[in-house]
């Protein structure tokens, strides 16, 4: 049974959907609220510094926890439907999960929507990837994750890196991924208001903001819909009171049949991203420490010697 400081803080996260008008709010205010005013209720992750990074053209920035080792990285694609989110709304999850896997972590302002219709969001991740092997970074002490529609666009990343050739990190960990811009999963129409923060509706205007005229079965945009075989081993975590739910169960599902390594967890009562209610909240500390243990069983232990 879930908390009662996480039954708390979900009752904040509909608040705070309601505020942004369950995502039908003029865009410049949801980023401001997003972006601006969220990020000032959450506690700084003590260890963790902050340094900019010098990719060109995109703004980016180093979580470095104490202790890290210098010759990781986890290279961390934020959420927000690629309307909204930036490295201000997600600094604080990005360094927990940097501080639970012992690492440092490259997290990136990745070019969105409306003002730049996809690809770019895929283009933007995967330059930062390639300065970030341009840098000495070995793709097999890498890993990449993301969440919501950065958990998708962490899986669309992987797949325009093999197609081009590059070599792959080590590992992905994808927590409440968007994987399908058709937004036709089960679970958006079963899920309902249990999600206190995503509704079908929101996600099919942050989908046509996105892609424009583009097809939302590109494989790039869903990557349900792609070929996954070769990528790296995923972890994936999903909550049962998500809209996303099928979402993720359906690239599990896909990931396996074209055999690759798939870490799914499916949590009873969770909502989207509830990793970014820790450190208040157990669910989120303990589903962090699970990343953190992917991550050193798969990247970091690996690595040694």
């Amino acid at each position: 049974m879930p908390s009662a400081s996480f039954h708390i803080a979900k009752a904040a996260e509909r608040v705070s959907s309601l505020l942004m008008l369950n995502g039908y709010s003029p865009v410049r205010y949801q980023r401001f609220l997003f972006d601006k005013v969220s990020p000032r209720f959450a506690k700084k992750v003590g260890g963790v510094r902050s340094e900019p990074a010098d990719i060109p053209a995109i703004r980016a920035e180093w979580l470095i926890p104490e202790g890290a080792r210098s010759d990781h990285a986890l290279l961390y694609l934020h959420g927000g439907g690629y309307v909204i989110g930036s490295i201000g709304s997600h600094r604080n999850l990005a360094s927990q999960i940097a501080a639970a896997c012992g690492c440092r972590a490259l997290i990136v302002d990745y070019r969105l929507a409306p003002e730049h219709k996809f690809p770019a969001a895929v283009e933007d991740a995967v330059a930062s990837y390639r300065w970030l092997v341009s840098q000495g970074y070995e793709p097999a002490k890498t890993a990449i994750a993301g969440d919501s529609a950065g958990g998708g666009l962490a899986a669309a990343t992987l797949i325009s890196l093999r197609d081009s050739g590059d070599p792959l990190p080590a590992a992905a960990m994808l927590l409440s991924p968007w994987t399908d811009l058709e937004v036709c999963g089960e679970s958006c129409r079963t899920v309902g208001w249990r999600d206190p923060l995503v509704s079908k509706g929101i996600l099919k205007n942050y989908a046509r903001s996105y892609m424009g005229a583009a097809d939302p079965r590109d494989p790039l945009a869903s990557p349900i819909h792609a070929d996954l075989k070769g990528l790296p081993p995923l972890c994936i975590h999903v909550g049962t009171c998500e809209v996303l739910l099928d979402d993720a169960r359906r690239l599990a599902e896909r990931a396996r049949q074209d055999g690759v390594e798939v870490d799914l967890s499916v949590c009873d009562d969770m909502i989207h991203v509830w990793q970014f209610l820790a450190p208040l909240v157990p669910e989120g500390r303990e589903a962090i420490d699970r990343l953190g243990s992917f991550y050193r069983e798969r990247v970091g232990d690996r690595a040694v010697g």
